[in-house]
């Protein structure tokens, strides 16, 4: 374990060598180097979870400090990594997901304009990454936070020529800010209260500190949510997300998918005493991931871009997982996390495979009938998409996604279950009508075979951890996280999974009815005035674009406008002005005349004798 430290180093070291040579390297000396960092960064980290299971640490976590970072008077937080069940999960995610997506990303970018840059801030992403989920204080999982962000953004806006990806990468970069900000206020009032930002101190002295359900506790625990829905595009800070899509597709399955979005996930299980001792804001984290798991539900319904699909999809997983942490089915969040990215990955890589093979075409109503043409990736989107439907006993998804609704009825959640199975049956329609739209039908698009071991080997084994095989990944959260009230499953258990399977598959038969043949019933909805309205609402986001813009956007335009002259920076200069003036009035009094020199010095005494006689 004392080799954790490897981790992090190997992706950061890949980083610097294609950040400063980057002109001098071909794209096979950038592949080896960029997806070689991660390899060894996943081999380390098998190595190192090995050890830690068959050699459990005392106390269940290890802790490997590598400097103190700063020392302002008792605030001495340190660069110290701690490796627990919870973030030897999210290490095993990042680094053994993210190898296959850069692998597949190696052959992917080929002939792109910047390829040994794309490897960079790939690297650079999965180092943040590896600092937020291993940092044992929450200066440092900010630090790693806030890299992200960057990584986010220069990623987002790989493609930088074209105005429009610059403008998603920007859109990006400032909705996560607003809830970075609301987080890093309540890091202020964390360390205020408690004076340290420890993880574990600030969980152990929580409950002495804090009554349950007190203001300042709840408002803490707000402001963590804040920051949280940010990073994890859950409402109302989701606006960002499917305009994410302008960057490469690769960039979409590791960060958009797999990994930056479950960072909101994984701060509110890492913090979750804190939770527990604020009710309110724990009930509030349910209540965000049902309404967004629904809202992204329908707006998937009508989208025609491959990739804004499966964007609004992964809000909606992240809303699954938000409704979890909400039951208190802490484990179930972070197992659909794990089962999720395997799947989303999947889904995103073979998105990429079509993108190719239709000579980067992305509107799934100008494909058809590509089953025949990339076969591989016919079969990635059936067991992808069966997973993300939750089909029953043969994806992980099922699985997955079936103890999240169990919890959320064994803990009275009864309105957070319901929510959960509507979106299971919304998913399941939105996720076969891209297959249906895409894979059957008549040919529109003349597409090519792909080939290629890069290209290849991620999807098959990304396929088979998204079946069951996945689901048999057991994460070690027992010593980490809480018990949930629905541990020990009964009769009532197997309903409920029957229940969600059995909605999953009726979805899916809709989606056949609907979609495969002539699509006249569909055809005749979307044309109708009613298909018409919703059509729109549902593909422009709801509209949260449009009041965004009006309510905050168009507001500071016109005051920018009406203050073009800048008042304020016009208030400052009548400083100068004021002293260029009294200066221009007392060079007058200089005119060497020694009859007014001495009218001044008796009109001065007469003054100062006034003055002293008033005061």
């Amino acid at each position: 374990m004392n080799l954790l430290f490897l981790t992090f180093l190997f992706p950061l070291i890949g980083f610097l060598l294609l950040a400063f040579g980057r002109t001098r390297f071909s794209e096979n000396v950038a592949a080896i180097i960029g997806v070689g960092s991660i390899g060894l960064s996943a081999l380390t980290t098998l190595y190192v979870g090995i050890d830690f299971i068959q050699h459990p640490p005392a106390g269940a976590a290890f802790t490997q400090l590598l400097w103190t970072w700063m020392s302002v008077g008792d605030f001495e937080p340190r660069f110290a990594l701690r490796l627990d069940g919870l973030s030897l999960t999210m290490l095993g995610v990042v680094t053994g997901v993210g190898f296959f997506i850069h692998l597949f990303a190696s052959w992917y970018m080929r002939g792109e304009s910047g390829y040994s840059r794309f490897f960079a801030y790939m690297n650079l992403f999965v180092a943040s990454m590896l600092f937020l989920v291993l940092g044992d204080n929450l200066l440092f999982l900010y630090f790693g936070w806030e890299g992200v962000g960057l990584c986010s953004y220069l990623l987002i806006g790989f493609y930088y020529s074209d105005p429009a990806n610059g403008l998603a990468a920007r859109k990006a970069f400032v909705v996560t800010r607003v809830g970075d900000t609301f987080m890093a206020i309540g890091l202020f009032l964390l360390f205020r209260e408690l004076g340290t930002l420890n993880i574990q101190e600030a969980l152990s002295i929580a409950p002495q500190h804090f009554s349950a359900g007190s203001p300042i506790i709840t408002a803490i625990a707000l402001l963590l949510l804040g920051g949280a829905v940010g990073k994890s595009a859950q409402l109302p800070l989701q606006t960002w997300l499917p305009d994410a899509m302008a960057g490469p597709t690769p960039v979409s399955a590791l960060i958009h998918a797999a990994t930056m979005v479950t960072a909101g996930v994984y701060l509110i299980a890492r913090t979750h005493t804190l939770f527990q001792l604020a009710p309110f804001a724990l009930n509030l984290v349910g209540v965000v991931g049902a309404a967004t798991l629904l809202m992204a539900g329908f707006a998937a319904l009508v989208q025609t871009d491959i990739k804004r699909v499966l964007a609004y999809s992964t809000m909606s997983q992240i809303g699954y997982m938000f409704l979890a942490l909400g039951s208190g089915a802490w484990s179930a969040a972070v197992f659909h996390l794990m089962t999720h990215a395997f799947f989303k990955a999947l889904l995103f890589l073979s998105a990429g495979a079509v993108i190719i093979a239709c000579h980067h075409e992305q509107d799934i109503f100008k494909m058809g009938g590509l089953r025949k043409k990339i076969p591989l990736v016919y079969w990635c989107f059936l067991i992808g998409g069966g997973a993300l439907s939750a089909i029953p006993y043969l994806t992980a998804g099922f699985f997955s996604k079936d103890e999240i609704l169990w919890e959320a009825y064994a803990s009275g959640h009864f309105g957070f279950l319901i929510a959960g199975l509507v979106g299971a049956f919304l998913t399941s329609i939105y996720t076969f009508r891209l297959i249906f739209i895409v894979f059957h039908g008549e040919e529109k698009t003349h597409a090519h075979a792909i080939h290629g071991t890069s290209y290849s080997l991620p999807l098959i084994v990304l396929l088979v951890l998204s079946t069951f095989v996945g689901a048999l990944i057991h994460p070690p959260l027992a010593s980490v996280l809480p018990a949930s009230v629905g541990e020990h499953g009964g009769e009532m258990k197997e309903k409920i999974a029957l229940l969600s399977g059995a909605i999953a598959l009726l979805g899916i038969a809709i989606a056949a009815f609907l979609y495969l043949g002539e699509r006249r019933l569909v055809n005749a909805i979307a044309a109708s005035a009613i298909g018409k309205l919703l059509t729109n609402w549902w593909r422009n986001a709801w509209g949260f674009d449009w009041l965004y813009d009006w309510v905050f956007v168009k507001p500071y335009v016109a005051i920018s406008t009406l203050n073009r002259r800048d008042i304020f920076d016009a208030a400052i200069t009548l400083i100068p002005l004021a002293t260029r003036g009294g200066h221009d009035v007392l060079a007058a009094t200089e005119n060497g005349s020694v009859r007014w020199y001495a009218a001044s010095i008796g009109i001065g005494a007469i003054l100062i004798l006034a003055a002293v006689f008033i005061v």
